[in-house]
């Protein structure tokens, strides 16, 4: 468990934060100084204790996910730490009577964020707040936000998953799938995971998975997908009620198939490419599925509000009762951002990175060939 530092009275002016050139790879962050922000109204600020890494701070890095617009350019999409200053309207007495919306100095946070969160200090919509629980270690508490409210946005809410149901999750080891796999299995569904070897087989029934697929085994002659076949003999024909899919076009065809009746596919990533070629739609009609898609960083405040203010209700109770673990593997300090975006971008990763902002955090200091 981490010690809270007290809450600051004055803050400082300038900070150090993450950008990127935009050239692409880890190469093009820049660590350096920054003017702390000033939190505006319906905002705090939060001295923030660690940052953690998500698919999009890789694409934003590469030029091709800007935040939007009046967004902060700093990379980062998930943040824990401590309340030390109030924007107009969020002081405890301003916030009314609702505990929810009491956030005092020195009070132990996490957030979801549209950017801002590589840094020492990010300013924080208040309905974009958390408490994080007592049992939850605050460092920790960085791993939380994006990957859980992603989870319970797409497969609490839009894929209606119930008690019983079979659902297929594709990277059942990375950062979000790790993660959907605990809560699915909390929530008592029954999880198919497809992982890329052995250990991350392992791995995944860990974190409790009744059945891993390994995808660089299962395909066809020619190399295509052929997962779907070994879906129907897990579950003796019947398909799966829903799948969670970060890969997009290349896997349309083949999650269609491992659908039963009235399925659900919620598509969230593109990692292996946009478009679906020759998919025969009617193969969808048939089973009466659907496919729908979803971004978080892009929604109004307001959705994201009300998705934060489920997700704690939902799922952080299950993080604080140890049902889900955050599934941190690895912690770098945040002079080493390019160094702990090469760790999550390598085959081998499982789990959460995160950036902290105490070097006495992290697992090792700055290494040769870190962000510049």
């Amino acid at each position: 468990m981490s010690t809270t530092p007290a809450p600051e009275r004055e803050t400082p002016t300038t900070m150090t934060a993450v950008r990127t050139t935009g050239e692409g790879g880890p190469a093009s962050l820049c660590v350096g100084p920054e003017p702390v922000p000033v939190p505006g109204a319906g905002e705090v600020l939060v001295r923030v204790a660690a940052a953690g890494l998500n698919r999009a701070d890789l694409m934003q890095a590469a030029g091709t996910y800007p935040p939007p617009p009046g967004e902060s350019e700093v990379l980062g999409l998930e943040v824990s730490g401590i309340v030390v200053a109030h924007g107009p309207g969020t002081d405890p007495e301003a916030a009314g009577a609702d505990p929810r919306a009491v956030f005092a100095l020195g009070d132990r946070v996490c957030a979801l964020l549209a950017g801002g969160g590589y840094a020492e200090y990010a300013a924080v919509p208040l309905g974009q707040l958390m408490r994080v629980p007592d049992e939850v270690d605050l460092v920790e508490a960085a791993a939380f936000p994006e990957v859980a409210c992603t989870v319970w946005s797409n497969l609490g809410d839009r894929a209606c998953v119930c008690p019983g149901d079979r659902v297929l999750v594709h990277g059942g080891t990375g950062g979000i799938g790790s993660f959907a796999v605990q809560y699915l299995a909390a929530v008592g569904a029954r999880v198919i995971a497809t992982v890329g070897s052995t250990e991350k087989a392992e791995r995944a029934r860990i974190l409790g998975a009744e059945a891993t697929i390994d995808h660089t085994r299962a395909v066809t002659a020619d190399g295509e997908p052929d997962f779907a076949s070994v879906v129907r003999q897990l579950t003796d024909g019947a398909g799966v009620d829903a799948v969670l899919d970060v890969v997009g076009g290349p896997y349309l065809a083949q999650n269609v198939a491992a659908l039963a009746p009235e399925g659900r596919i919620v598509t969230i990533a593109v990692q292996g490419g946009a478009k679906a070629d020759s998919f025969n739609m009617m193969r969808l009609v048939a089973k009466r599925g659907w496919l729908t898609g979803s971004t978080l960083r892009s929604r109004p405040r307001e959705e994201k509000a009300r998705i934060v203010a489920q997700t704690a209700k939902a799922v952080l109770p299950l993080v604080a009762d140890g049902r889900i673990d955050l599934a941190v593997s690895a912690r770098f300090a945040l002079a080493d951002a390019a160094a702990a975006h090469e760790r999550f971008d390598s085959a081998e990763r499982t789990g959460k990175v995160l950036l902290v902002t105490d070097p006495a955090r992290a697992d090792s200091g700055p290494r040769a060939g870190g962000a510049r």
